[in-house]
């Protein structure tokens, strides 16, 4: 008889499966790569199958070590929340939460996301707004428990959830010549003008950048790179070249007559917000699943 083997060893396998490397997996699972490499050929020693395909290229599953991650997602989801709910019951006080956000979703949608899970959990929450790819990164490290993107990004071995749609907007200050036009900007004249832009990695930059692309015009290079929409928006007031930002995010400027939005044509710029975690595809119990529950009550849409 095979015994079933250790949970460790299953969360292991799963994380090879997920990360396409043992020392990768080792290293969520805070261990060395050989001590890994080790745990797995034990499992496999146990089980009588051979689960890990080794190449020095990565690490790919065989089918049976495939089929045993399937069976397995539900067990670990389980044991998941087990150990959160010990968790709590060894704290007795509230948790806190790290989440980590881009600056679109911390500046607009989570303040009231974050007060609403302390009104009614009693859970504390610390929040770190950046771009997009350092938000992804902060969630594979485990610096993060919780993340959240704006537009396209590489979610390879993250489970995620949309909890809401945006609009980009061109915007520009009232004497800027696009302000003055009356037909809407085609994609080549967009993409001829170096403009006021967000550092790379900005995931409204990179909405921006691929709506170009996918028109046959690739954007020319910034005049301005900057790291937050605030900055940008005084930036534009202040003379520089125009700029895409959230359409939340400018409203009031507009209305106030400070900035012009400029209409477009050929342009895809709508973007989904996505919320994105290590584990599997149902949100870790607890503070995690509290807050993507009050995101679902009160939608970015």
């Amino acid at each position: 008889m095979h015994p079933l083997p250790e949970l460790s060893s299953l969360r292991l396998l799963a994380d090879v499966a997920r990360l396409g490397s043992i020392g990768a997996a080792g290293r969520t699972a805070g261990i060395s790569q050989q001590s890994a490499s080790e745990r797995l050929r034990a499992m496999e020693t146990r089980t009588g199958l051979v689960l890990v395909q080794r190449a020095t290229s990565g690490s790919t599953l065989t089918p049976a070590g495939r089929l045993l991650v399937e069976w397995s997602s539900g067990l670990l989801e389980q044991a998941d929340e087990v150990e959160a709910a010990l968790r709590t019951l060894r704290e007795d006080r509230s948790e806190e939460l790290h989440v980590f956000a881009s600056m679109t979703t911390a500046e607009y949608l989570l303040p009231r996301w974050l007060v609403r899970l302390r009104r009614e959990r009693a859970i504390a929450a610390s929040l770190h707004a950046t771009n997009s790819e350092a938000v992804l990164e902060a969630v594979r490290s485990g610096e993060a428990d919780l993340g959240f993107v704006e537009g396209p990004a590489e979610l390879r071995g993250l489970s995620s959830r949309v909890v809401g749609t945006d609009v980009l907007a061109l915007v520009a200050e009232p004497d800027d010549p696009w302000s003055r036009r009356r037909t809407p900007l085609d994609a080549a004249t967009v993409a001829r003008r170096s403009l006021t832009s967000r550092e790379s990695g900005s995931g409204t930059r990179r909405v921006v950048e691929e709506a170009l692309e996918r028109a046959g015009h690739p954007a020319a290079p910034p005049e301005v790179e900057l790291t937050t929409t605030s900055a940008v928006l005084a930036s534009v007031r202040a003379g520089s070249p125009p700029a895409f930002v959230s359409r939340r995010a400018v409203s009031r400027e507009i209305e106030s007559g400070q900035l012009v939005e400029v209409a477009t044509r050929d342009l895809d710029l709508r973007r989904v917000f996505t919320a994105v975690w290590v584990g599997g595809p149902r949100p870790p119990a607890g503070a995690v699943r509290d807050l993507l529950a009050i995101a679902a009550r009160l939608p970015a849409d």
